[in-house]
């Protein structure tokens, strides 16, 4: 589920701002002016906006006109907060914020890794002006699928006692998994019914992602009450889908969705 990435290569020549708000930590965000329906970009657990897909949605966006938006939330990248003290909750709300508050009318909503669990949650709170959305090895419920059903007893008993597990990541330094954010997490959990999602819905899923199952788009996909949805799998593809490939899959898939928007 995380999706943290190296600086990518790409440059933007959007500056960041911040977003505001009362008793609520900063949030880090780069806007860029454009027609509707607009493109905001919903990062992965424990990335940012600075990565590759992040930069490529943006200029793909800028090409053809498009509103973009993309940030960071509380605990990561350039925001303020603590990203061990932050919850599935505090990353939605903060999600919510900037949807409201940074973007009008349309939008189309992309969403990577934990992001997709984000952008499905943002597509049923608001259903008027999400028109369509792309999920990148979406993982919805990975709190409790992904971490705490897989756990072995003796790491849950420790998570229990200690409120914490440092797990290795092959991204970089150990990302905290706290109890909180478990416990936390089964207040959104999506998977265990219907999600009334009526818009175009694409996800995109390698099949060696190792750490979210391509199935799991699958499940997405039949949960998800729109006929509109289809489900791209890339053999050969891993979890970031960053290869200049991808990145060409991506940015197509996109540009049809606002094709279709027209």
């Amino acid at each position: 589920m995380n999706q943290s990435e190296k600086m990518s290569p790409l440059e933007s020549q959007t500056t960041m701002s911040w977003l505001r708000r009362e008793n609520l930590p900063r949030l880090a965000y780069c806007r860029t002016p454009g027609r509707e329906p607009g493109v905001v970009f919903c990062g992965g657990f424990a990335s940012d906006m600075t990565g590759t897909k992040a930069l490529a949605l943006e200029a793909a966006a800028v090409a053809c006109g498009r509103a973009f938006l993309r940030f960071d939330y509380r605990g990561h990248g350039q925001s303020d907060g603590v990203f061990a003290d932050s919850t599935i909750g505090d990353w939605l709300e903060d999600a919510l914020a900037a949807f409201d508050m940074l973007t009008q009318g349309p939008q189309i909503l992309i969403g990577s890794s934990m992001g997709g669990w984000i952008a499905l949650k943002l597509a049923t709170l608001r259903a008027d002006r999400v028109k369509s959305l792309i999920g990148i090895a979406a993982a919805p419920d990975f709190t409790e699928r992904l971490i705490w059903e897989k756990l072995p007893a003796a790491a849950r008993a420790a998570l229990l006692s200690e409120g914490a597990l440092y797990p290795p990541s092959s991204y970089g330094d150990p990302i905290p998994i706290t109890l909180r954010l478990i416990e936390e997490g089964r207040a959104h959990l999506m998977l265990d019914r219907p999600i009334p999602i009526a818009g175009k819905v694409r996800l995109l899923h390698g099949q060696r992602d190792p750490e979210v199952p391509w199935e799991l788009s699958l499940e997405i996909a039949q949960k998800i009450e729109s006929a509109d949805v289809r489900v791209t799998l890339i053999k050969d593809g891993e979890h970031r889908l960053s290869r200049p490939e991808d990145i060409a899959l991506l940015t197509a898939t996109l540009n049809e969705l606002i094709d279709a928007a027209e």
